[in-house]
């Protein structure tokens, strides 16, 4: 489940597909990706415009269950074909990196609340966010923060990725 477009400008790199992705075949098509638009600022039709924006998760299929919650991405499809997928995006402005396992990849060990309250650090590049599940509107609630002062730079950082 990813999309990629040599002409895309901003990145939305994710952990793995859920259960409802994978039936679907269509990578945020549940509430994370209703949720993760509603953050970015963005229509369903803008983030699913492969022209501007990429999906490439650390794995590319549902790596089943764990501990009463998805397990983690599969480590061969990261290894096997990210770089690759990557090196074809040479227009790419921008790379949201959704949930832990994008901002290890990407950043190297460390917390992902850190990353988040200090996004500033990592732009224009990076982006880190947590990953906009149904846990994150606790996340949220307890860390007003996010929503306060994250939010607004993200749209205008997405918003000045995808222009012109």
């Amino acid at each position: 489940m990813f999309q990629v477009s040599p002409t895309a400008r901003l990145l939305v790199a994710s952990q793995a597909p859920g259960t409802r992705v994978q039936a679907s075949g269509i990578p945020f098509s549940d509430a994370s990706g209703e949720r993760l638009r509603e953050w970015m600022g963005v229509s369903t039709s803008q983030f699913y415009d492969t022209r501007n924006i990429a999906i490439l998760p650390m794995g590319f299929c549902y790596p089943g269950r764990k501990d009463g919650g998805d397990a983690p991405p599969r480590r061969e499809c990261a290894e096997l074909w990210r770089d690759d997928l990557l090196a074809s995006m040479p227009a790419l402005r921008l790379t949201l990196l959704v949930g832990t396992y994008a901002q290890v990849d990407a950043l190297g060990p460390g917390k992902m609340i850190d990353r988040v309250r200090r996004f500033m650090d990592y732009l224009p590049q990076y982006f880190p966010l947590p990953h906009p599940s149904w846990r994150s509107r606790i996340w949220s609630q307890n860390n007003p923060w996010f929503e306060a002062e994250v939010l607004p730079v993200l749209k205008q950082e997405v918003q000045k990725a995808l222009a012109s």
